[in-house]
Formats: C-alpha cells, sequence, structure tokens
C-alpha cells in the first residue's frame, strides 16, 4: 500500500509532465498559420520536445513531371538583335539554343473540290464569228472545221447522261441562258448568297471585282441568235470517282449596261443604247454529286475580240491642277488676245 505522501508525490509529477508536454506543443501564432495541422511530426522518442517538420513534396506523386514544367526559365537578351541583320547560320544558331524549330516556308494552296481551277481544253472561237454566212466560203470553212471537232464533244455529252439520264442538250441551253440572265441579275442586285448557287467558287472572285461602292444597271432585252451548245468536256480530278463536265455556250444577246461610281457619275455604258454582245460562256458541273447543279464557271475571250473601252473614274484633284485654268480657256484667251 502506498502512503498519502508517495500518492500526493505521484499526482504532482503527473501534472508537470502534462503540463510541459502541452507548452512543448504550442506553436507560435506565425507558423500557425504557414503550416497545416497534417505537416507537423513529432519524432518518436521524444515526448517533452517535438520536431516540426515541413513537407516539401505534393501530397498527389502523379504528373511529378508536369508540375515541374510549369516554370520555365527564360533567358532574356539584353541585346536583342534584328533578324535582318543576321545570316541564316546565325539565326539557325540562335534558335537552336532557345530550342525553336527553324521557319517553315508556308507554300501550299487551298483545294476546293466543289469546282476545278481551270478549263478543260479551252474552246477556241472560229474568227469573225457571227459576222461570216454560211453560203460564203469563210463561213462554210468556220463550219466545216467545227463539225470536225465534235467528236470529243460527242463522247464528252455521253458520259454526262451516263450519271444523268435526263439530260438534254436541247434543254440545257435554254437552262444555261437562263442562268446567264439571273446570275448578273443577282451581281447588279448585290444578291452573294444567290450568287454563290449561280457561279462556282472560282468565279466568285472574278465577277464580283471592283463592284463595291457602285451601281450597276443590267437588262436583258432579247437573243439576237438561238444559244447553242459549242464544246463540251469531262474529266477526272484527283480520282476516278471526282468527275467535272464542262459546257461551252455560245450566246450573242443584246442587252443595256451602266454602271455608276459612288458620286453618281456614268462610268461605263448607257441605260439607253443597247449593244450586240456575243460571249462565249463555260459552265460546270460536279456530276459524281447527285446533288450537284450547273454553274457560271468562265468566260472565253478570243483574241481576236475587240477591247472594251476603259471606264470613266472620278479623281480628286491637287490645289495647283485646280488653280490652273483648262486648256479651252487658254486656247480662246489666246484667241481673244490676237484679235
Amino acid at each position: 500500500m502506498l502512503s498519502s505522501k508517495s500518492i500526493q508525490r505521484l499526482v504532482t509529477a503527473t501534472s508537470i509532465t502534462r503540463s510541459s508536454t502541452k507548452a512543448s506543443l504550442v506553436i507560435p501564432v506565425e507558423q500557425r498559420r504557414s503550416v497545416h495541422t497534417k505537416d507537423v511530426y513529432v519524432k518518436p522518442g521524444t515526448a517533452h520536445s517535438p520536431t516540426l517538420h515541413f513537407k516539401r513534396k505534393h501530397w498527389n506523386p502523379l504528373y511529378k513531371k508536369e508540375r515541374g514544367d510549369r516554370v520555365v526559365k527564360v533567358d532574356l537578351d539584353e541585346d536583342p538583335k534584328d533578324l535582318n541583320e543576321l545570316t541564316p547560320q546565325e539565326i539557325r544558331m540562335m534558335m537552336k539554343v532557345r530550342g525553336l524549330h527553324p521557319f517553315r516556308p508556308w507554300n501550299e494552296r487551298p483545294i476546293n473540290l466543289s469546282c476545278t481551277p481551270s478549263i478543260f481544253e479551252p474552246y477556241v472561237p472560229p474568227e469573225f464569228d457571227g459576222k461570216l454566212s454560211i453560203v460564203s466560203k469563210d463561213g462554210a470553212k468556220q463550219k466545216f472545221e467545227v463539225m470536225g471537232k465534235k467528236g470529243k464533244t460527242y463522247l464528252a455529252v455521253k458520259k454526262i447522261t451516263a450519271y444523268d439520264e435526263d439530260f438534254d442538250m436541247k434543254v440545257f441551253v435554254d437552262e444555261a441562258q437562263n442562268i446567264y440572265r439571273k446570275a448578273h441579275q443577282a451581281i447588279a442586285d448585290e444578291d452573294e448568297e444567290l450568287l454563290h448557287d449561280l457561279v462556282t467558287e472560282r468565279a466568285f472572285p472574278i465577277v464580283t471585282h471592283e463592284t463595291k461602292n457602285k451601281t450597276i444597271r443590267w437588262q436583258f432585252i432579247e437573243s439576237v441568235e438561238a444559244p447553242r451548245a459549242v464544246h463540251a468536256r469531262a474529266s477526272e480530278v484527283i480520282s476516278k470517282d471526282n468527275i467535272f463536265a464542262q459546257i461551252t455556250v455560245r450566246l450573242h444577246t443584246k442587252q443595256t449596261l451602266a454602271v455608276y461610281d459612288r458620286f453618281g457619275r456614268l462610268m461605263h455604258g448607257s441605260e439607253v443604247i443597247a449593244k450586240d454582245v456575243l460571249e462565249y460562256v463555260v459552265f460546270e458541273k460536279f456530276i459524281s454529286n447527285t446533288n450537284g447543279l450547273w454553274r457560271i464557271h468562265d468566260k472565253i475571250i478570243p483574241d481576236w475580240m475587240p477591247k472594251k473601252p476603259a471606264s470613266l473614274r472620278t479623281v480628286r484633284l491637287s490645289l495647283e491642277e485646280t488653280a490652273k485654268p483648262p486648256e479651252d480657256e487658254e486656247v480662246q484667251n489666246e484667241t481673244a488676245s490676237a484679235v
């Protein structure tokens, strides 16, 4: 049996030990904010003075390399150099030090499989077409040459009918003239949405060139001669499954055209005077596609056709040019002074 004095001594020692342990486990406020409770580790065997260990590792060992790559050390060039002043070898070494790939020249061209980039065997119109009579010698010779070139055209039409059983050349020429009229009216009305259904992607930038900020008045009056197909070709593009057909239609019509600039001044043509227009329009269709449409692809302008007159443009004169009198006034002044 323990005496009362020994029991009292034991209780006092236990209370002292508990109080010292609590005091040693107290963490200052500055460290308490920066240290998580899970980061405090008490080393075994040291009950009175625990050792604080701060864990530097991430709790998730995965993606260790990716976390290290978040910080990239970049050497800032204190003296930046102009690439135009360096030789190709110096540029190569500089890019190799920085870990950059060399410049790649971009020479690729975009490919659009909804139309072809050119005309298959362009049709060569006979000279003075529409002016010579069949009864004359030259007119009969032209007729004979046209008949000799119809072999490939016949084979191309036969290939078109293999994909489109309802195709008829006599019906197509009237449809082609209707497409021609709608396309020109869409250009005058600036209806680009409708124009995309009437012309190919190759012809669209050509027909819309220099039409912005201009007023176009176009009118179809009549056909001088019935439209007729003079040339047809069908060819494969890239693969045998992609077959395009092109038909050249001769259109001899009477129409009016007037183009006004943004100030309302007449640049070209007239709304009153009608002119005869002879054109060779190429229509194209993606016959391998069941939803393909006949659209305007290009126009053939022969070398013997006379050039169109240049359009009148409105320009801004400088102060020096406006101060000078016109030439007619100078002549009148000289004549008056001589009298």
